[in-house]
């Protein structure tokens, strides 16, 4: 099965953005658990969960992908925002709870000048009293591109992460296409080697998701701008290679391309077809 889907609004409802994906050929989707730039939460519609939880099985989606506000900081200098951001992920992953087949993804954060030696344990620390309040929903790490002090350039800085974690089966990672390409992994020329790399670092069964987007900068710029599928310095061939290699295959693929819904859906459309054996 090839589970291909894009970034949707989650303003109108869990039902709304089921069908908005069905009419765009999409089976899994992406959504902000509130706005990106932070703030409140509006209270849940139980009747809005209830009736997508109905849809979800009767469309046969696959695993759906939350995306934590790009505000939150878990390795933040100032100890109120990285209480924010415990407050915040913790929120949510109990509203997640109620979704039936959901994964929690989010930017492991910036450490502000202080270095990735300080910010990795208070990412791994926050983690742990995040982890401690219980569920079931996965959350995921996602690799980025390097920008600034952003921590999780590297798989190397991942692991590390990983490590302090008590409640290891509950972490995966989401790696994004644009970012490992930008961080300076050769994704376009050598993808096997860059996934034997994830592999002996990481292990690639915690690789649990894959957010599929072409670049605009060349690799190793350390830029982070996402492009449109097969207009960018990965292009067509490099992205068909992916959605296409045997290890990655699986996994479900959301789309995080500066389109509105007209272009995703051309875009799923392109991607259906670049797919083999499907």
């Amino acid at each position: 099965m090839f589970w291909i889907g894009c970034h949707l609004s989650a303003a109108k409802g869990y039902l709304a953005m089921g069908k908005e994906a069905v009419q765009l050929g999409a089976n899994v989707f992406q959504f902000f658990t509130r706005n990106p730039r932070g703030g409140s939460v509006k209270a849940l519609d139980m009747k809005d969960v209830e009736a997508y939880c109905t849809f979800h099985k009767e469309n046969n989606f696959g695993t759906l992908l939350a995306h934590a506000p790009y505000t939150i900081n878990l390795c933040a200098a100032k100890e109120d925002l990285r209480t924010f951001a415990r407050n915040t992920m913790k929120e949510d992953l109990s509203r997640l709870e109620l979704l039936p087949d959901v994964m929690f993804n989010f930017h492991p954060g910036s450490h502000v000048k202080q270095g990735a030696d300080v910010g990795i344990p208070l990412i791994a620390d926050a983690l742990n009293d995040i982890l401690s309040t219980g569920g079931k929903t996965t959350i995921l790490l996602e690799t980025m591109a390097g920008k600034g002090s952003e921590v999780g350039r590297s798989f190397e800085e991942l692991r590390a992460i990983i490590d302090r974690v008590e409640q290891k089966e509950r972490l995966g990672v989401c790696l994004d296409t644009c970012h490992v390409y930008d961080g300076g992994y050769d994704i376009l020329s050598d993808l096997d080697g860059v996934l034997k790399e994830f592999d002996d670092i990481i292990g690639l069964d915690r690789l649990k998701a894959i957010h599929l987007n072409d670049s605009k900068n060349p690799m190793g710029s350390h830029k982070d701008r996402h492009e449109k599928i097969g207009e960018g310095t990965l292009g067509l061939e490099g992205v068909a290679n992916v959605i296409n290699h045997p290890k990655l295959a699986h996994l479900p693929f959301y789309l995080e391309t500066p389109n509105e819904a007209e272009g995703y859906a051309r875009e799923i459309a392109l991607l259906r077809s670049l797919r083999k054996n499907d």
